[in-house]
């Protein structure tokens, strides 16, 4: 049930309510180890009937193919069932679509359908795929045992629609057959996205050319197939390949033919050089092969680079995915320094990214980079290299589409500060720049010029001013009130009188003193920033988030939560997870989400307590917290004790409590307005904006 619940992508329980409620839910037809099974057929059928869940139907019934290929691991190994798998669906591609159970009867002995199935296969491989390029060795290293995967390729296409979405799903889980070395090299959809965005192949193609991709580094072929991902037009594309592994490179050899690319116009080779008779690309994209930092070898990856780049006739373009330490970074080596120099000065560097760590999701302390090579530049870019700098950024898709804007309009017209184009992530530095500051780092040697000549950077001077004008405010406010009351006095005194008897909140909630109202499911999506009321969770009540900064629109809240009241001026809102935290809601009028709660105060009662003594007593009591191993408090709420005080005593105490509230706001209001003055200078002149002026002379005061 629990793969049910995967399955259908809801939480467990649910199926246990689908079982109990629906009599037509599908019967358990095996148990193991008192576990019930189901068939996986059935169970996508009546999720596809029913409409419940939250998978898509055509995802249902890939995932039951999916879930039929896992549960055949004990038989073979998980090499052998992605071979096998993408040589099948291969030869279903060739053999023109033909089911590979079309043909064979069915006998009644299980034994002899697989062996006439898996001959029939067989058979197939060997007139089709006579030279051995795409499935014939897979097929003829298996036997008859190898028959029910013949039918879940067939079940996968049946889901896909076609073979190219079939064994796209088979590589997108991967990691779930046990394959994790071969998704190590994998990036994020973002990077992916960025990449193809920066090839520009979609326009190339639309303008009519014929192109000619490459990838001498192709592993699985990630980075070919997310480029034929983006375009339709596949018969004017040829795609040149190479990797050093011959697995690996068949793999790609099927992929690439699957996503649309003519057995004629593609050729994967097993080795570190493309065929050296059509290695004349338009486009480069590959990833630098990964090597451990203890075998990292910034000189190795340079050279690398260098393959690349003399791949490359006059206007061509490649994009090469590496390693920040020889892509970005200092060098400490002068051979490397060398010819990281002498491939800037060669015209061919357009631009220099440092990307964000996390790019390679399966390997977190990567620290990639990327570069782009355009071979005879526009004539406004000669000379010049455009450095760029994410790596403290997340790369969202407003970020990719900046960043990508920037390098394609740099690489189609360069850069003029007149044009209007000035980049938003980097700078346009001159090469001989970069060549006096031998083997320096390739980074931005200055904030982006369209983020210093922003509106909010030339207005600096101005918000500076108001806030040096609202802490002289603050301050005069501060002086007066501290004229009119005097400085702080608590009048604290050592207690002499027997030590007051202790009581908890939950005898006040019992005795009426105090009444406990819970708080409500509110979803985020009905969450604003410019709501009518207030919404306090457990990240407004402590600190983490500021009241305020959640409201919720009161038509919504009435159609949609006609349950919910909102709290009263004084109500104390409280929280234990994750930590306890008390906030006193002196406005009333806003909806609490829970987990937190309500404490409301009868001031009524016989021996009153106010919302602000009640909540700095809770601060204080004692066991509030938690270890950090447990799950729950160690306490409930109701069980926190704190003294019950003389109702003269509670007053006094309120008082002093809103004194301090007072003067903490005037306190909070000179050290914000000291803080924004010391960010926005800091800021300005960190970015080479702002200058400071001779101090002014020191006023000392006259002594007599």
């Amino acid at each position: 049930m629990s793969e049910i619940a995967s399955f259908a992508q809801v939480k467990r329980p649910v199926v246990s309510t689908w079982r109990r409620r629906h009599l037509d839910f599908p019967a358990a037809v095996s148990e193991n180890s008192g576990r019930p099974l189901f068939d996986g057929a059935q169970v996508a059928e009546w999720l596809i009937t029913s409409g419940l869940g939250n998978a898509d139907p055509a995802e249902l019934r890939s995932e039951l193919a999916l879930f039929g290929i896992i549960a055949l691991r004990e038989r073979f190994t998980p090499w052998q069932l992605i071979e096998a798998l993408g040589s099948l669906l291969c030869l279903r591609r060739l053999d023109r679509g033909r089911p590979l159970t079309d043909g064979t009867t069915e006998p009644l002995n299980v034994a002899e359908a697989d062996a006439a199935l898996w001959s029939t296969v067989l058979r197939r491989a060997e007139r089709i795929d006579t030279e051995d390029d795409f499935v014939l060795r897979e097929v003829r290293s298996l036997d008859a045992t190898a028959a029910p995967l013949a039918r879940l390729a067939d079940d996968l296409v049946e889901a896909a629609y076609d073979e190219h979405g079939a064994y796209e799903w088979l590589l997108a889980a991967r990691s779930r057959l046990g394959l994790d070395s071969l998704a190590a090299d994998a990036v994020t959809p973002e990077l992916r996205r960025l990449l193809t965005q920066l090839t520009d192949l979609r326009v190339r193609l639309e303008h009519g050319e014929s192109l000619t991709l490459a990838d001498p580094h192709a592993r699985a072929g990630d980075l070919l197939a997310a480029l034929l991902d983006d375009v339709e037009d596949h018969e004017r594309v040829t795609v040149l390949a190479a990797d050093p592994d011959e697995r690996l490179a068949r793999i790609t050899r099927r992929r690439l033919l699957l996503a649309g690319v003519g057995e004629l116009d593609l050729d994967v080779q097993t080795g570190p050089d493309l065929e050296e008779r059509l290695s004349d690309p338009d486009l480069v994209v590959t990833q630098l092969p990964y090597r451990p930092g203890e075998d990292r070898s910034v000189l190795a990856a340079l050279t690398e680079v260098e393959r690349v780049a003399d791949l490359l006739r006059p206007g061509r373009t490649a994009l090469v995915l590496g390693p920040a330490a020889a892509l970005v970074d200092a060098l400490k080596d002068t051979e490397a320094s060398q010819l990281r120099s002498a491939l800037l000065r060669g015209n061919v560097v357009e631009s220099v990214i440092a990307l964000p760590g996390g790019a390679l999701p399966f390997r977190p302390g990567y620290r990639p980079a990327l570069w782009t090579l355009t071979r005879d530049p526009v004539p406004k870019a000669e000379g010049k290299v455009l450095l760029a700098d994410i790596s403290s950024e997340q790369l969202t898709a407003d970020v990719r589409m900046r960043l990508a804007e920037d390098v394609l309009l740099f690489r189609a017209e360069g850069f003029e500060a007149l044009d209007g184009h000035e980049p938003r992530y980097g700078r346009v530095v001159p090469v001989a720049v970069l060549d006096r500051a031998f083997g320096g780092p390739l980074t931005p040697p200055a904030p982006p010029a369209s983020a210093i000549w922003s509106d909010k950077v030339k207005e600096r001077p101005a918000l500076i001013a108001e806030a040096e004008a609202r802490l002289e405010r603050a301050t005069a406010d501060t002086r007066a009130y501290e004229d009119e009351r005097g400085p702080y006095r608590g009048g604290v005194l050592r207690r002499v009188d027997p030590l007051p008897r202790r009581t908890t909140l939950g005898s006040l909630i019992t005795g009426r003193r105090v009444t406990k109202l819970p708080g409500h499911r509110i979803d985020d999506r009905h969450l604003t920033a410019d709501g009518h009321h207030p919404v306090l969770g457990p990240e407004e009540i402590t600190g983490e988030r500021p009241v305020g900064a959640r409201r919720i629109d009161r038509l919504i809240l009435a159609t949609e939560y006609d349950r919910v009241s909102l709290t009263e001026p004084g109500d104390v809102v409280y929280t234990l997870t994750p930590r306890l935290g008390l906030y006193v809601d002196h406005d009333g009028f806003s909806a609490v989400a829970f987990p937190a709660r309500v404490l409301r105060v009868n001031s009524d009662s016989a021996r009153p307590l106010t919302p602000r003594v009640l909540a700095a007593l809770l601060g204080a009591a004692r066991g509030t917290g938690r270890s950090p191993s447990a799950v729950r408090p160690a306490r409930r709420v109701e069980e926190y004790q704190l003294p019950d005080l003389d109702p003269d005593e509670v007053l006094r105490f309120d008082t002093l409590l809103a004194e301090t509230e007072r003067r903490e706001r005037l306190l909070r209001a000179r050290a914000d307005a000291l803080a924004e003055a010391r960010d926005l200078t800091v800021a300005g002149l960190a970015d080479g904006t702002l200058t400071l002026a001779d101090p002014p002379p020191v006023r000392r005061a006259n002594r007599t």
